[in-house]
């Protein structure tokens, strides 16, 4: 398999909008044709010149299943274009990326739109099983005297006891826990406390306006216009006055008596989409592309999904060993914050001794990673994590970064429900 080098050009992603308690005003299929037609506009190709487009997603619309092929018909890529979908869960954009880069160096793509979109907001509400034998029976039911019997036998309980349908996905079937609850097993076997989650996250928020005000989002974030002509322009989860106080005041979610991890610490339930565009080097020279940089490795990891907030650790250290690497001999790092304890977790398993031996066969620690180095415009406690989107988000964000501050080389990492990470290592060209 040839390794040709693979470039990204360019990238955008919409505004990552908090959900409300009600579904937001854009679709999955929405945010991403929004996305990918403000990409698309500003490219010297035309969309139909694409070889296909990968869209990452964890949880589309039963009327988008394949959600790829949707946006890519709905941007104005034409029919001839292929479209697909990936699902790996939290890395679903981070995968679109990688089954990008495998097509463009075995040959068989040059010019690739990648990327990824979650709207959660619109997670569906189910009925019960109860509820879904009940409707069975009512659908074999023939006769009135049937159907009066079955109506006498219907429970409102069951019938207004819906089955929350983003629990469900971000519940682990393996192991029965949320994920929540796997950032708690990993507060408590690293001795992370309330207060380290609480002033991560207030970083987080405090990033992420700086950032915002600094215009450090302006190269990615494109608006979106609402069917009532409301403009969303910008990421509107960032709480500007959070405050150990503020914070201190929310109660444990997980785990009510013992726990730590709240709704301030966690990442935010949150609707967004991104696009990259990858492109092999002939594309480039072909096109006239002035590439952001080049995605150099990846990898990709699996570890107990007790522990899955650990990924990162499973994923990047493969990739630092194979290009002897060390922790900070890259410019900057972006570790998807899905919760506070697990970025946490991630930097204290790289310092323990007994963890770096026992779980990823080193002789000694990896260290300590410059905090000045690590996610440095915030991350998704602050702006959110759409599932499928995340993966994608920090690999466009990470080159941002490093074109802003004359960095070379970064990576971008993220655990994955189920016990995963991925990782990829990037630099500007």
């Amino acid at each position: 398999m040839s390794q040709q080098p693979v470039y990204i050009i360019d990238g955008a992603r919409t505004p990552f909008l908090k959900a409300r308690n009600a579904p937001g005003p854009f679709s999955a299929g929405d945010l991403a044709t929004a996305a990918g037609r403000a990409l698309l506009v500003r490219q010297p190709f035309a969309a139909d010149e694409l070889d296909e487009v990968i869209l990452g997603c964890a949880s589309p619309s039963p009327d988008e299943v394949n959600i790829g092929r949707v946006a890519a018909l709905r941007m104005g890529c034409g029919n001839k274009v292929p479209g697909w979908t990936v699902m790996r869960n939290c890395a679903s954009g981070m995968q679109a990326l990688d089954s990008a880069i495998a097509n463009i160096q075995n040959g068989r793509a040059q010019l690739v739109l990648a990327g990824g979109v979650d709207a959660l907001s619109h997670a569906p509400l189910l009925y019960s099983r109860t509820m879904v034998l009940w409707f069975a029976k009512m659908a074999q039911a023939r006769s009135a005297g049937q159907k009066a019997a079955l109506f006498a036998k219907l429970s409102p309980a069951a019938l207004l006891s819906p089955v929350i349908g983003i629990m469900k996905g971000l519940t682990d079937p393996v192991v029965n826990l949320l994920m929540g609850q796997t950032a708690e097993n990993l507060a408590f076997r690293f001795g992370i406390t309330r207060e380290q989650m609480d002033e991560f996250s207030v970083r987080s928020h405090q990033r992420v306006a700086a950032g915002q005000d600094a215009g450090h989002y302006d190269n990615e974030v494109s608006a979106l216009v609402g069917r009532d002509g409301k403009v969303y322009a910008a990421d509107d989860g960032v709480r500007r006055d959070s405050s150990m106080a503020g914070l201190a005041k929310l109660k444990p979610f997980f785990d009510r008596k013992y726990g730590n991890v709240t709704p301030g610490n966690s990442s935010q339930i949150t609707d967004g989409g991104v696009w990259l565009v990858l492109a092999s080097e002939e594309a480039v020279k072909r096109h006239g592309l002035q590439p952001l940089g080049r995605i150099v490795d990846s990898q990709w990891a699996g570890l107990d999904p007790a522990q899955m907030g650990l990924g990162p650790v499973h994923a990047a250290t493969p990739i630092l060993q194979r290009h002897k690497l060390g922790l900070n001999d890259l410019d900057a790092w972006e570790i998807n914050e899905a919760f506070a304890a697990q970025v946490l977790a991630c930097l204290a398993a790289w310092q323990d001794a007994a963890y770096c031996k026992a779980e990823l066969g080193l002789d000694a620690p990896l260290g300590a990673l410059d905090p000045d180095k690590l996610n440095v415009d915030g991350g998704a406690v602050a702006l959110g994590h759409p599932v499928g989107a995340s993966g994608a988000r920090i690999v466009l964000h990470l080159l941002q970064v490093l074109k802003r501050t004359n960095g070379k080389r970064g990576i971008a990492s993220i655990c994955i429900g189920g016990g995963q990470g991925g990782a990829m290592l990037v630099e500007t060209v």
